[in-house]
């Protein structure tokens, strides 16, 4: 039976950013650091606690920071598109531009928050970006830098933005990538926790008369970006107790699910954004995952997230 961590399973009072916090902009530097200080202090126990539904909430923000990157790299795709992008690609295959990106996201979620050359390769690749050796090896070492400075996380995570924005002015996906990244390593989560990128077009980043956004960099960047961080982390505590609420349900209803395979298939949705509804694994087949995802919606346990008839997807 798949248990919820009894640290994160009730979230009858689930953690919160403090309402002062998300009031109102931030006079100074300090002001802003001070209350993005305690929107991540209300998002940290959850990015250090292993509950059950802990897999689907990291891979729908990374879902929620490709849908963001889209805008930022030209593309029109949305949640959706690139749900089916990720979802209905042959394993192996290429999932095109939008899936590759969706990728990155994906990927820094799911891994230590580790810095190689090796690894920014792929990332960058990933992005649609080139980056020779030396570069990618001069990366890491600001990255190490940034890891034993002494710095408060928000600052870091602006640092290496403004640093990526100003070695490559193309490379700004790679720059909030890594600003999430960095913040981790900051706060030593075990895992990194997409944020920022759901943020690049919102109000921390305007600029002071609105016309534009403010990029990595210029006047009162790190300010915006403590603002940035207040609101990100508010919405992830959001999503952390809406997934919490629908985890405890599946849960609840699987000891009425007589399918040989219904305990691979909870795992999956525990710890993905989303699962085909033509999922094989060697103890379901095709017919039976439809019928097994057609008993979860009766129960109300699952949501079926592509709206279609036909190549139906599921999740949380």
């Amino acid at each position: 039976m798949i248990r919820l961590d009894p640290t994160t399973a009730s979230l009858t009072a689930p953690p919160a950013v403090p309402a002062w916090a998300l009031a109102g902009g931030a006079p100074s530097d300090a002001d802003a650091a001070f209350r993005a200080g305690a929107a991540l202090a209300a998002l940290d126990t959850l990015a250090g606690a292993q509950p059950a539904w802990a897999g689907a909430w990291r891979q729908r923000l990374a879902l929620n920071c490709a849908a963001g990157s889209m805008r930022l790299a030209g593309r029109a795709e949305d949640e959706a598109a690139l749900r089916d992008a990720w979802q209905l690609c042959p394993a192996g295959a290429d999932p095109g531009p939008a899936g590759a990106i969706f990728g990155a996201w994906r990927q820094l979620a799911l891994q230590p928050s580790a810095a190689s050359a090796d690894r920014l390769e792929k990332i960058v690749g990933q992005l649609g970006l080139h980056w020779d050796g030396a570069a990618l090896a001069d990366l890491c070492t600001e990255i190490e830098n940034l890891a034993t400075s002494r710095r408060s996380a928000p600052f870091a995570a602006a640092a290496i933005a403004a640093h990526v924005v100003a070695t490559r002015p193309d490379s700004e996906l790679l720059a909030w990538w890594l600003a999430d990244l960095v913040l981790a390593q900051s706060f030593r989560w075990p895992r990194p926790l997409p944020l920022l990128m759901t943020q690049v077009f919102g109000a921390a980043f305007r600029a002071e008369d609105g016309s534009r956004r403010r990029k990595p960099g210029e006047k009162n960047f790190e300010r915006a970006v403590c603002g940035a961080l207040v609101q990100a982390a508010a919405a992830a505590c959001r999503l952390a107790g809406e997934l919490s609420r629908r985890a405890e349900r599946l849960l609840a209803v699987a000891p009425k699910l007589r399918a040989k395979g219904a305990g691979d298939v909870i795992f999956l949705l525990l710890n993905e954004d989303a699962v085909s509804g033509s999922l094989v694994t060697k103890n379901l087949s095709r017919f039976a995952a439809r019928r097994l995802f057609e008993r979860l919606q009766q129960l109300e346990a699952v949501r079926e997230l592509s709206g279609r008839s036909s190549f139906r997807i599921f999740g949380l």
